[in-house]
This record gives structure tokens, sequence and C-alpha cells, in this order.
């Protein structure tokens, strides 16, 4: 243990081998593509892609165990095009005495669109093997030039029970774990630190090291674990959300496709998740008002009038109290009746707008309130629909006429 002291726990635990990697079955799983090319060394340039802690540092560092090539490890936060163009030149010589290289490329999302574009050449000719990582979305942020030229791997975030495996590992190894420390942790307790994570290994194994070294041992020199150790260890539990990530726009598209559904608790559900993240409730209450016109529409008017109430409310009120009102509103659209009518109505107009001859407005209906206007003949012939028995009749209101409202009229109001 003294040998590894000044390194947390979830660095220590990182796996050596792939019998020692927890997860990712989908991509690692038995006979699966990246697991036969790491046990074969015959890797090309990848892409790991995925939230934190779910294993992708720890994944180059299997293959980097794994490998004969000559490796080279950059973080793209830290290291400039110097750095890069350094590791380039040393990889073209070694390739020419018949050396592979390997390039580890962390956060490769934080590289601009020059520092990914000085690696394409030789990522095509085969100069280097390049293996990046990334939280964000690859095919947000890094060029597609170089995306076609690697592949690109998901990894999802942990199951409890991988979690849970990785913490019973760590309490038991006396090398490179806690085992040396006579840790007795109940079984509530490593379940509560594996719920809590989130998915996140690297947060699980960093709770549980907090937990054991701020826990006193008892008169046997055992440190005991219980549940309300664990609970101070890990006190809130962090939900996967980035304003600009794919998380940020998963889940409004879930909350909106929920609404239009008509699936109030899915509803209510992503809400509290976005609320309970940080979103901005402006956002959120925008949302809903387009979704009371886009989905509701005339089927039921007053799913506008609640949303548009919510958006004032929120500006009024502010958080936490504004999530009430958001939440009134997201489950008024959500349980209104349902109609795209307004929607597509307009959506085809437009269309037709842009891409058809423009219709001239028909003189009858022209502006006649200015002087010189009747000796051009501006609404001549108009009708007005007020003198005529419940104030309709027909008359012409545009050339080429064309159905786009295609449901009957809304119900009048008595």
């Amino acid at each position: 243990m003294e040998l590894f002291k000044e390194e947390p726990l979830a660095f220590r635990m990182c796996p050596r081998d792939l019998s020692e990697y927890v997860g990712q079955e989908h991509i690692l799983g038995p006979g699966k593509l990246l697991r036969r090319a790491i046990e074969a060394d015959r890797l090309s340039s990848l892409i790991l892609y995925g939230p934190p802690g779910t294993g992708k540092t720890a994944l180059a560092r299997v293959i980097a165990h794994r490998s004969k090539a000559r490796l080279y490890w950059l973080n793209a936060a830290t290291a400039g095009l110097q750095e890069l163009r350094k590791v380039i030149a040393e990889a073209r010589k070694l390739r020419r005495s018949g050396q592979r290289c390997i390039l580890f490329l962390d956060e490769i999302h934080r590289f601009n669109k020059l520092q990914q574009d000085a690696l394409l050449p030789d990522v095509e000719e085969g100069n280097l093997v390049l293996v990046a990582a990334t939280v964000e979305n690859p095919f947000f942020y890094v060029n597609s030039a170089l995306l076609s030229r690697s592949q690109v791997f998901e990894l999802k975030p942990l199951g409890e029970e991988h979690i849970l495996e990785l913490l019973r590992r760590a309490l038991q190894d006396p090398h490179r774990g806690l085992g040396a420390l006579r840790v007795q942790a109940s079984e509530e307790a490593l379940r509560h630190l594996a719920r809590m994570a989130e998915g996140d290994a690297r947060r699980a194994l960093n709770a549980l090291e907090v937990a054991v070294l701020t826990t006193p041992r008892g008169a046997d020199g055992a440190v005991r674990i219980d549940l309300q150790a664990a609970e101070e260890s890990i006190q809130k539990k962090v939900v996967l959300y980035d304003r600009q990530g794919d998380e940020h726009y998963d889940t409004i598209s879930a909350f909106i496709k929920s609404m239009r559904g008509s699936d109030p608790d899915a509803t209510v559900y992503w809400l509290a998740k976005m609320l309970y993240a940080g979103e901005d409730p402006r956002f959120i209450a925008r949302r809903i008002v387009i979704c009371a016109s886009e989905d509701v529409g005339n089927a039921d008017p007053m799913a506008l009038v609640v949303a548009t109430s919510a958006l004032r409310a929120v500006e009024f009120v502010g958080m936490p109290e504004a999530r009430i009102p958001l939440a009134q509103a997201a489950l008024y659209v959500a349980l209104a009746p349902k109609s795209n009518a307004c929607y597509m109505a307009i959506e085809e107009a437009l269309r037709d707008v842009a891409q058809e001859p423009t219709q001239a407005v028909p003189q009858h209906l022209r502006d006649a309130n200015y002087p010189g206007a009747k000796q051009l003949g501006r609404g001549q012939g108009y009708k007005y629909p007020h003198s005529y028995p419940n104030g309709q009749l027909k008359q012409e209101y545009m050339p080429r006429k064309k159905r786009y409202w295609k449901e009957p009229r809304p119900p009048q109001r008595k």
C-alpha cells in the first residue's frame, strides 16, 4: 500500500488486461471485433466515446499493456500542435524501420480543426494508429475526415452489478486496493455507492476510498463502512448532463416526445432530470410552449395559454418554485388531446411559398386605406362577412385554392 499512497484508488485498480476489464460486453465480449483486434495486436485507428468513468482510459491502458507497438500518450487539453508534430515525426522514423506506433489521445474533442487535420495524413498512411477518447459525441466534435479513417466505439454507463464487482475487488486486493486495511463494508453500503455513482466506476471507487480513509478504526483494528458512511462519502448523485452535449439534446427530446405521446409519468420524470441537473428553466418552458402549439394546437387551445403562463411564471418566480408551474404546464400538454394540424398547415404553406410561384394578392383583398387606392382598383368588390348571415360567405381569398388545414374547424365557444 505504501507504494501507491499518492495515487487514487481508481487509478491503482485500473485493469491490466482484458481479464480484469469489467463491462462493455457489447464491444469487448468474446468474439467481438474490438476484443479480437486487441488480442491479436492488430488495431486500426479508433475513437472511444462514452461518459466519464466507463473505462475509456482503462481500455487504452489495456491496449498499451497488450501491444508491442511504440506507445505515445497525449492529452488534448494540455498538448499543443508542437507536441503533436513531434510525436508524428518520431512515428514516421520508426515506421521506416518497421516499428508500429500507437498514439493514445485523450479528450480529442478539445483539439481544434487545425490540430485534428494535422493527424490526417499519418493516420491515412498508417504511420501511426490513433486511439482517441472523448466524453463528447465525436460526430459533433471530430472532423468528418478523421472519423472516416477511424472506427467509433461507444462505451455505455456501467451497470450496478459491474460497479459492485469493482468495489469488492478493490476491498479484497491487498496490493493495489484496500485489502491490507481490513475493511468491512456492508452490502447496503456498497449498493448505495454503486447506485449513486450512476454508472461511473471512478466516482464509486473514489467514494469508497474517502469512506475508508475517513472512518476511524474499531477496537479490533478493522474499518467498518456502514450505510451512513457511504451516504456521507457520496452525498449527492451526479446526473450525467451537459448543456451542449448528448444528454442535453437526448433528454429534451425524450421530454418533448413524452408530452407528444401523452405519457404524463415519463414527462414529469424527464422534467425532473433536467431540473435536477441544472437546466435553464426558461429553455424548458419554451419547449413546452412549442409543444402546446405543434402537438396540441386547436384540439385544446388552452394548452398554449397554460404553457405561455408557465413561461411568464418562470421568469417572474424563478427556481426552485418555478418547478411547479413547469410541471403543471408539461402535464397539461401531456394530457391534452393531440393535433398537429396547425403545424402541418404552416409547414406546407411555407414550402409552397418557397418553392411554388408566389400568388398575387387579389384586388378585392388589397389595402384600400390610402389616397389613390380606389383609382388603382384596390379593394373593389370586397364583401364584408359580417354583413351576411352568420358572418360567413364565399369569396376568393387566394387565386390558387389549396387545402392546408386538414381537420374540421374547432367548435365555436358559446
